[in-house]
């Protein structure tokens, strides 16, 4: 497991093959495929994530791209699109925003498209 501490800030895209615990701040998307990212409460991520997991427990502005569940936890701030097949809201969490599974498999699509043309640039 890969652990962005709390003192790393990165401005720019990060991509991991392995799962991921943010502690400190991203700003630029962040993508985690097949893996679970874990969003520590000292942790700032102003960008797109995709994931197969997602757990917030600090903030998260952006699109937010999860083929197994996004899990909001108590004291988390969340402000975004979330397309997953499971969406976890808990007490606590604040949350401003939409939630749309039916959309799950074209935002996949569309970000990968992305990416593409990032990598080509």
């Amino acid at each position: 497991m890969g652990v962005f501490g709390r003192s790393v800030v990165v401005k720019g895209e990060v991509r991991s093959t392995e799962d991921l615990t943010v502690e400190g701040r991203i700003e630029g998307p962040l993508t985690c495929e097949d893996c679970a990212v874990v969003v520590a409460p000292t942790a700032s991520i102003v960008g797109d994530v995709i994931a197969r997991d997602l757990t917030i427990l600090g903030r998260v502005e952006g699109q937010m791209i999860a083929t197994d569940v996004v899990d909001v936890r108590p004291g988390a701030v969340v402000t975004g699109q979330v397309m997953s097949k499971n969406f976890i809201l808990n007490d606590g969490a604040d949350f401003g925003g939409r939630v749309e599974p039916q959309h799950l498999e074209a935002a996949l699509r569309v970000a990968k498209f992305h990416q593409r043309k990032r990598d080509t640039a």
